[in-house]
């Protein structure tokens, strides 16, 4: 799953940065100085990455026991400038959670998701 939750990460960070170029730099360039150089180099890069990091999070959701939902979710992540960090963060603390589970069968398996509120100092 270390593998897996690597190869999830570049791609995570590839996409995002990709993104964030292509809406920061390439729109405004094509669409005020009619220069859409960035726009081609950055836009189908994104493209076909974002088709292999829907892969690499399909195979990391299926070693890490994830439901289809949040599946779903990392992968429109793939297409809001910013959001894929926030989702690859999110990924890495779940999986990391599991792996440490794994190696200590004491360690409770409890994503950020699953993670218990903790009572206020009223009650």
């Amino acid at each position: 799953m270390r593998n897996a939750l690597l190869r999830y990460r570049v791609m995570a960070y590839l996409v995002g940065t990709l993104l964030i170029v292509l809406t920061l730099v390439g729109l405004p360039l094509k669409y005020w100085y009619g220069d859409d150089r960035v726009v081609t180099w950055t836009a189908i890069p994104h493209g076909w990455l974002y088709m292999i990091l829907i892969i690499t999070a399909v195979d990391l959701g299926r070693r890490a026991g994830w439901s289809w939902r949040r599946l779903l979710l990392i992968a429109l992540a793939g297409t809001v400038p910013f959001l894929s960090f926030v989702a690859e963060r999110s990924a890495t603390q779940d999986v990391r959670a599991k792996l440490a589970a794994e190696e200590d069968p004491t360690v409770p398996a409890v994503s950020a998701v699953d993670r218990p509120v903790a009572p206020s100092a009223e009650q």
